[in-house]
Parts: C-alpha cells; sequence; structure tokens
C-alpha cells in the first residue's frame, strides 16, 4: 500500500490542475460522443449502400447540416454571450435539437427525410461547440487552457472509438444501422442532464447593455482572427472528408481491400478505432510536452502531417497489396495532425477574444466548421460519383491545397509576433 501510494499521486499530479466542472463537462461530452461514434463511420455506408441513395445525394444531404449550422452559429454567439440564454442554456438547447436530429435520421427513408434530420443535428451542434469551448475557457486560465481543450478533445476521441468500436460489433451481428441513430440520440439527452444538474453559468453579466452589431463588427475587424479563420477553413474541410467521404472511399474504391470492392465494415471500424486510440493515448502527453510552442508552429505541423495522410489515402486506391498497412499509416498520420491541431487552435481563438466577446469568437471559430462540413462531403461525395473527371484524385488535390493554407499560417504567425495575442482582450476589457 506504501510502495503505490506515491505512484498513484505522482499520477494525478500529473494530470492537468483544472476545475472540477471542466471535468464535468468532459464526461458528459463522453457520453455524447459515444453517441457520436455510433454514426461516424457507418452514416454514408448506411445511406447509399442500404437505402440506395447516391453518394452525390449523400454528399449534398450530410452538407446540408453545414447550411443550418452557419445559420445557427450567427444566432448562437449572441445566445453564448446574452445574460439571459448564456453558456448553459445554449449547451442544452443543443442537445435537444441534436436529439431531435438523429432520431429524424434513424426513420428517414426519403431525400426530403435524410436532408431535414441532418440540417438538426447540424443545428445542434452548431449551438455546442461555441458553448462548450467558452464555458472552458471561462473556467480555465490562460497558461492551462491549451491543456483544457486537450481534455475536451479526449473526452471527443474516446467517446468516437468507443461509439465506432461498439458500433461494429453491433453492425457486425444484428445489421441494424437505424438503432444506432436513436441511440445517438439517446446520448445527445444523456448530455442534456448532465449539463442540467452538474454545470453552472459562467457568463459574466454586463454593465452596459449589450450592442450585437457593434460586437460582431468588433470581432470581423481583429484581423489576426480573420487570417487564423481563412486558414481553418481548410482543416475543416480536411476533417469533413474523414466521416463522410473516407468510409465509401474504403468501401467501395480499393482494389487491395478484403472485399470485392475495398476494405469491409467492420475493417473499416478497425482503422477508426486505431486513429481514435492514438489520440486517446497520447492527446494529453503531447499536449503538455508542446506546451510551449506557439500555436501558428504546430498548426504548420498538423497541416504537414494531413498532407501526408492524404497522399497515403490516395495511394490505398491504386495499390493491389499491403492496402491495410497503407492505411493503418494514414490513419497514424490523421491522427497525429489531430493531436496538434484541435488544442492549438481553440487555445488560440480563446487567448485571441475579449472576455465579452468569447461567444462571438467561437461561434466565427465554429462557422468555419459548417463550412468546412458543407464543402467538404458535397466535393467529396460529387468526385466519388464522377471517377473521369476526379475520381480518387480527390486527395491529391486536398494535398496541393496545404500550400495556400501554409502561407495563410505563415502570414499568422507574422501578425502574432508583431502584436501579443492578449493585447485585444485588455483594451476590451477597459
Amino acid at each position: 500500500m506504501d510502495q503505490t501510494a506515491p505512484t498513484g499521486k505522482r499520477w494525478l499530479a500529473w494530470l492537468p490542475k483544472l476545475k472540477r466542472e471542466v471535468w464535468i463537462l468532459a464526461a458528459g461530452q463522453l457520453l455524447l460522443f459515444i453517441g457520436q461514434g455510433f454514426t461516424l463511420v457507418y452514416a454514408s455506408i448506411f445511406f447509399v449502400n442500404e437505402l440506395g441513395f447516391s453518394p452525390t445525394q449523400v454528399g449534398l444531404a450530410l452538407g446540408s447540416g453545414g447550411v443550418s449550422g452557419t445559420l445557427g452559429r450567427f444566432w448562437s454567439g449572441n445566445a453564448i454571450d446574452s445574460p439571459r440564454l448564456g453558456r448553459r442554456g445554449t449547451l442544452l438547447l443543443a442537445a435537444v435539437v441534436a436529439a431531435l436530429g438523429s432520431f429524424s435520421l434513424a426513420f428517414a427513408t426519403t431525400f426530403p427525410l435524410l436532408v431535414g434530420g441532418n440540417l438538426l443535428l447540424g443545428l445542434g451542434i452548431s449551438f455546442y461547440w461555441p458553448a462548450t469551448l467558452a464555458v472552458t475557457t471561462d473556467l480555465t486560465p490562460p497558461e492551462h487552457r491549451k491543456e483544457a481543450m486537450a481534455l475536451t478533445r479526449l473526452a471527443d476521441n474516446l467517446g468516437l472509438g468507443l461509439g465506432a468500436l461498439l458500433a461494429g460489433q453491433y453492425i457486425a451481428l444484428a445489421g441494424d444501422y437505424r438503432l444506432l441513430f436513436i441511440c445517438k440520440g439517446l446520448a445527445y439527452l444523456l448530455f442534456g442532464v448532465v449539463v442540467l444538474v452538474a454545470i453552472a453559468e459562467t457568463v459574466q453579466p454586463q454593465a452596459e447593455r449589450r450592442n450585437v452589431l457593434r460586437n460582431w463588427w468588433q470581432a470581423l475587424q481583429d484581423r489576426r482572427l480573420i487570417t487564423y479563420l481563412m486558414a481553418n477553413l481548410f482543416f475543416t474541410t480536411y476533417a469533413a472528408q474523414l466521416s463522410s467521404t473516407l468510409p465509401l472511399y474504403l468501401a467501395n474504391f480499393v482494389p487491395g481491400g478484403n472485399t470485392e470492392t475495398g476494405f469491409s465494415e467492420q475493417l473499416i471500424s478497425y482503422f477508426f478505432v486505431w486513429h481514435a486510440l492514438l489520440k486517446i493515448l497520447l492527446q494529453l502527453p503531447i499536449t503538455r510536452w508542446l506546451r510551449d510552442i506557439p500555436h501558428p508552429t504546430l498548426l504548420l505541423a498538423a497541416l504537414g502531417l494531413w498532407s501526408v495522410s492524404f497522399f497515403l489515402i490516395w495511394l490505398i486506391g491504386i495499390l493491389s497489396v499491403h492496402a491495410l498497412m497503407v492505411a493503418l499509416m494514414a490513419f497514424t498520420c490523421v491522427a497525429m495532425a489531430e493531436i496538434l491541431y484541435a488544442p492549438s487552435a481553440s487555445a488560440l481563438v480563446g487567448d485571441m477574444a475579449p472576455v465579452d466577446l468569447r461567444g462571438i469568437y467561437f461561434s466565427l471559430e465554429s462557422q468555419c466548421w459548417a463550412i468546412g462540413f458543407l464543402v467538404g462531403p458535397a466535393m467529396g461525395g460529387w468526385a466519388l460519383d464522377h471517377p473521369s473527371l476526379l475520381g480518387t484524385n480527390v486527395w491529391l488535390v486536398l494535398v496541393s491545397s496545404a500550400a495556400i493554407a501554409g502561407m495563410l499560417l505563415l502570414r499568422l504567425q507574422g501578425q502574432l509576433a508583431g502584436r501579443d495575442v492578449e493585447e485585444p482582450a485588455d483594451v476590451s476589457a477597459g
């Protein structure tokens, strides 16, 4: 007992020094993303191979969530910063709307129903992420902010990995895709219960009446924020391929897979589990190890890893042997890219945002995800539907696009070097 106690204390001391509410919120996120993982791999496969929709239709339907998400994020930016609804109320609304979207997709049999479910789901997500990041920023001092954001991503990845693993085994045994969407909706509702019971409101009361248009204009005048948002659009478009285009590509366009057309659903789930497992094990250690490295430097490194992964994914489509090994290498590179990207991106926005504009700043940052998931699935689905025009070469197009993103990040690096990231927040507060 005496010998093991110091080891336990050292392990606890290694964990980030974060407030209790941050850990509780992360536990709620774990429940939510287990549900998200149920359909991460199988949504596009189910809609194409089981319901008979074309890849272009599925890409458009998945991308429709970006339309509602774009509109929802403009509204949520004001709601999150307002004392009437605030961070907590926005999170509760997100849970209910996203659950309704998941239940709708469970019973979708026509294209309008497929679009409607994705519209609701996109709207719920548009409320969720800005509010979560604003709460985490409120509760965390700047020196621990990157690790707090890493914890939110750890809950995300652990939940996605568990959900994808459980779903893969269930599909192999029962093959009932609809139940996965029902379980996803229930997970959103459970998250809402956690927020209702354990998370207090963190929005600060404002001495002056808020001028909504002036607040948005103030945020849009921040040149560093705008440069970051332009670069972030590339990252979010890349991430959209992971849950929309890539599963369908691996199932239907890989000559060296274990089926006639590609990899089986069960094997594809193992790829995503491996990808999630790497992020679960390495997210906190790597974030702590690289804590003092500037955000743009880490984002540039992440961009390089995304480029390598897309080249490897393209290679899978032309290989008749060793496809499994190359796929594992590609998923490893994607995992490392996301480990570097996610905490630095969120912490950077939190550092730039004035206290009374955090909802708007994170809503603008979240708009990148709406646009990325609007453009990404539609582009990927269209490419796979037109092999003579683009086809699997879409992955090489993504590799080439990284050059533009890299130039934007270098510009951001220069802007941040010219003026400290905390200055706008101090000026606003004064």
